[in-house]
């Protein structure tokens, strides 16, 4: 990987992406990160990844010794491979990092997996978890998101004592806090643009795609 490349990929050890527009973002994408066995299905795609990481409890032997020069091992059992990966990601210098493959499978990973965008957003420019059906973002400050009109938008607080306010959503919002996650979804947006503005502390932001 060359010190200047400061976007990367990391493909999670979900369910692979079928949505054809991230499909297209492996295949254009130079620096692909691996969470552990994740490595498989990006071979049976037609890939090989720049680097593994994790603590190699799923991988197989065969890619092991494959692999054996770009894998870095990370035992640490109080991470996971994702959150891994990330440091990694970090220590080399990466500033934008696309998160596939974090969903589907076990729920409780998934929901994890969507949680750590919140940590993960500190030392990065940018970080998003792009699933088949859209797009996470972790925000820590007033945000406006490009969008289209009815485009389903759901605001997950990380952080339930944060007041949200919205700007051009169905369901307005004002100085008001989510103690659940349930209660900012399914929201709607209003026109090509919309707002969410916090007074502190950390939310997420799901955008269907158009």
């Amino acid at each position: 990987m060359k010190k200047n490349e400061k976007t990367a990929i990391i493909l999670a050890n979900g369910e692979f992406p079928r949505n054809v527009v991230l499909l297209d973002k492996l295949l254009r994408t130079k620096t692909i990160i691996c969470c552990d066995n994740a490595v498989q299905n990006l071979l049976d795609f037609g890939i090989v990844p720049s680097f593994i990481v994790g603590d190699l409890d799923s991988i197989s032997e065969k890619n092991k010794t494959r692999f054996s020069k770009i894998i870095i091992h990370d035992a640490d059992q109080e991470s996971n491979d994702l959150t891994k990966s990330v440091k990694f990601c970090i220590k080399q210098g990466i500033e934008n990092i696309e998160i596939l493959g974090a969903t589907g499978g076990r729920e409780d990973h998934t929901l994890g997996n969507i949680s750590l965008l919140a940590n993960y957003m500190d030392d990065l420019t940018s970080v998003k978890m792009l699933t088949d059906y859209g797009v996470f973002t972790p925000i820590s400050q007033t945000t406006t998101f490009k969008s289209f009109k009815n485009q389903t938008v759901s605001i997950f607080s990380i952080t339930p004592e944060t007041l949200i306010t919205t700007e051009n959503l169905e369901y307005a919002v004002k100085n008001h806090n989510f103690r659940s996650w349930w209660e900012g979804t399914l929201n709607r947006s209003l026109e090509e643009q919309f707002t969410v503005a916090i007074d502190s502390g950390k939310i997420v932001i799901f955008q269907e795609y158009q």
